[in-house]
């Protein structure tokens, strides 16, 4: 029996995000602000935008509700990722990323109540447990003296919420529409969030203009946005309530591993253990 793209396209989705990952600290490192990231990141979007545009002959096409999901899509995930932004600032990394990082939650219940998608038995014990594992694949060490606002934790809610409506909207807007007029439309508020970013830049401090640093940014943010290209696909071909919590915990994996190569840093016991059930959850989840 033939196995359906979506494995491979969300395969490929975590090789991608899993790169970037291990990279994306790279530039804020060297003096080059995660805001202006943001901005690196949106424009290289318009890359897959115009791959998609010409696979479908520069004809986007779709209805309005098509229109809506699309741009829905964009502004979720480029607004979640400004949120995110100020609740770094606000409140501490290793409890806000755990929290955001448990968004296929939201994506999950919302594709089994109103998508009535269904799962194996094995892929449901495979749900569990990647739902386990992806916080604490995310957990950051505790930093000494820091004094967080509160006003972290309703914003990282914000963020779960809209990255876990965003997944499922992926999968609702490819019930109505090629993929490709998705990736199109969705660019479009990436693109047009732009000048919010910059608001939230601190110029303030020195800022690495280099070539090279800006160079390296928008080869790291293309793996991000090449990652988001193949997850519009994988959501086409598969279910959202196994291409979620796949994507989320195969990523942090790879993320994990290359880092230990670059850094040699072992990594927290937690770390591992998340490790060790993204694994199973995998092999669960590719049935």
């Amino acid at each position: 029996m033939k196995r359906s793209p979506w494995l491979l396209f969300a395969l490929l989705t975590t090789v991608f995000w899993g790169i970037w990952g291990a990279l994306s600290e790279f530039p804020e490192k060297n003096g080059f602000p995660a805001t202006l990231g943001y901005v690196v990141w949106a424009i290289t979007m318009l890359v897959p935008a115009i791959i998609a545009l010409k696979i479908i002959n520069w004809r986007p096409g779709g209805n309005r509700k098509v229109l809506l999901y699309g741009l829905l899509i964009g502004l979720f995930g480029g607004g979640g990722q400004l949120i995110l932004f100020q609740a770094l600032k606000m409140g501490p990394a290793y409890l806000v990323f755990p929290l955001v990082s448990l968004s296929p939650i939201v994506t999950v219940l919302l594709s089994f109540i109103f998508l009535k998608e269904k799962a194996s038995t094995r892929a449901r014990f495979g749900i569990i447990i990647a739902l386990i594992a992806i916080p604490l694949l995310s957990y950051q060490q505790p930093v000494n003296g820091q004094d967080p606002d509160f006003l972290w934790i309703i914003l990282a809610l914000t963020v779960f919420v809209l990255w876990g409506i965003q997944a499922y909207f992926m999968k609702v807007a490819n019930q109505h529409a090629r993929a490709e007029s998705i990736i199109f439309y969705m660019t479009i508020p990436c693109i047009a969030l732009i000048p919010f970013a910059i608001f939230l830049t601190d110029f303030t401090r020195e800022i690495n203009w280099g070539s090279k640093i800006v160079a390296a940014t928008a080869t790291i943010q293309m793996l991000n946005s090449i990652g988001v290209l193949f997850l519009v696909y994988a959501f086409r071909f598969g279910k959202a309530i196994i291409v979620s919590p796949l994507t989320n915990t195969g990523a942090p994996i790879i993320t994990i591993v290359i880092s230990l190569l670059i850094y040699n840093v072992i990594p927290h016991p937690l770390i591992l253990a998340g490790m060790i059930l993204a694994l199973i959850a995998m092999f669960l989840l590719v049935d």
